[in-house]
């Protein structure tokens, strides 16, 4: 049954055109061509990437980290508490009112003793800054060598400027060293991030990231199978150009109200990208982020679906009829672009919200720009008012309620419990 299946998965007909064998694609007369075996080493290359991350991300990310003034935020441990322990794992992160009452008379805290415990448990499980920081270094680093490195194999080759030479003697088409190490490399990264998605930090298109590593993994396969090279080359050459700066792009961050400062004609994104975004360098985050999704839009949804995919969709029906693998890598196609798609949208979307400052809260932000340069209410209404955060809608999210700081600062505030600031000596204590 297994020489079965596999006689039937390696059949001519699904990876090569008709009239057309393996046995073509044999090396001979120095010709060199693609063979399944040659991913074989993908796999442990991926392991080693893993390796190199680890070290990367010690001896280079952490001190880049301190020279940026990245500091790691302490957080308060829940104390050791069985019961609920065994309901955060098993139940919900999130317990609702009455759970909280059930849990307080299970475990003999009190309720305050019982959110509490909850929201620094929660915060124990939330990723740490320079979690991010170096997570956000080594993938930055990754994909701006790559895209270095694939330019250097693709930028002197005729296909690159006239894309039908893509398919000029196709599949008869010789693989070049650079074209065998770039395919090798960059799979091998793709299998490593698939590896540790788990223990990556979580983003909100966690869904979405898992079907893009693997459709990326099939698709890079199958155009190493079918010598779809030249084209395989092009495509990750594209998506190259943009994703070391996807690795910077705003990230949601919780603020605190402070102390109001003297006012801007419109308010400041109050996120920026990732990476300087943790070193507070907010002009740097904010251009970044403005050339993140020109590249971005100008290559994922003009460049890569009226360019790339017309050259394998409409180009190889010239040479041969369509088959099962011109089928296959062009369904494949449709997948990243959709993906592509649903980024794009986000992206935009972010876009407006950070050029019009209308976030959750943005018309009261702008409104109290307009009012404070109009010499109008006091700070303190006003800043009630302003909210002015701009969500990365496909960026990590904190998925925690208030920090300690932020807990200590509601329960003491001015008007927290609704006495004035002079007379605020009736709070409940645990």
């Amino acid at each position: 049954m297994f020489q079965t299946l596999y006689s039937y998965f390696w059949w001519e007909r699904l990876w090569l055109p008709a009239n057309l064998t393996w046995a073509d694609l044999e090396d001979r007369d120095g010709r060199v061509y693609a063979k399944a075996s040659d991913l074989y080493i993908t796999l442990p290359l991926a392991f080693l990437f893993l390796v190199v991350r680890h070290l990367f991300e010690t001896y280079v990310a952490t001190p880049l980290a301190g020279l940026l003034n990245v500091k790691e935020k302490i957080r308060l441990k829940a104390t050791p508490n069985p019961v609920l322990e065994r309901f955060y794992a098993a139940t919900t992160k999130h317990p609702k009112q009455a759970d909280v009452e059930m849990l307080s008379k299970k475990s003999g805290c009190t309720v305050r003793q019982v959110e509490r415990w909850f929201r620094r448990r929660r915060n124990q499980d939330r990723p740490s800054l320079l979690k991010k920081f170096r997570e956000a270094s080594w993938r930055f680093t990754f994909y701006l060598l790559a895209f270095i490195a694939g330019m250097a194999v693709i930028v002197d080759k005729p296909w690159f400027y006239d894309l039908r030479e893509v398919w000029k003697g196709y599949p008869i088409q010789s693989m070049l060293p650079s074209q065998y190490w770039y395919y090798m490399i960059e799979l091998s990264f793709y299998w490593s991030l698939l590896f540790s998605i788990a223990s990556d930090v979580k983003r909100k298109d966690f869904k979405e990231q898992i079907i893009h590593h693997v459709a990326t993994i099939i698709l890079i396969s199958f155009s190493w199978f079918a010598n779809y090279i030249r084209a395989g080359t092009l495509i990750m050459a594209l998506h190259d150009s943009s994703d070391y700066l996807l690795e910077v792009r705003p990230p949601p961050r919780r603020r605190r109200r402070r102390a109001p400062s003297p006012p801007h004609p419109l308010p400041l994104p109050p996120q920026s990208a990732k990476m300087f975004n943790y070193a507070g360098w907010r002009n740097t985050c904010n251009n970044i982020f403005i050339v993140f999704a020109a590249v971005f839009i100008v290559t994922r949804l003009v460049i890569l679906p009226f360019w790339i995919m017309h050259c394998t969709v409409v180009y190889p029906l010239d040479l041969y009829p369509a088959f099962f693998g011109y089928y296959f890598f062009n369904f494949m196609m449709v997948v990243l672009q959709s993906l592509h798609i649903f980024w794009a949208y986000l992206i935009i979307r972010m876009a407006q919200k950070f050029i019009t400052g209308k976030a959750s809260g943005g018309a009261g932000a702008a409104r109290s720009s307009q009012a404070l340069l109009r010499g109008g209410p006091d700070w303190e209404t006003e800043l009630r008012l302003a909210s002015p955060v701009v969500e990365d809608e496909r960026s990590d999210r904190e998925e925690t309620d208030n920090s300690e700081e932020e807990e200590e600062a509601a329960k003491n505030g001015p008007l927290s419990n609704g006495h004035p600031v002079l007379n605020n000596n009736h709070r409940k204590t645990d």
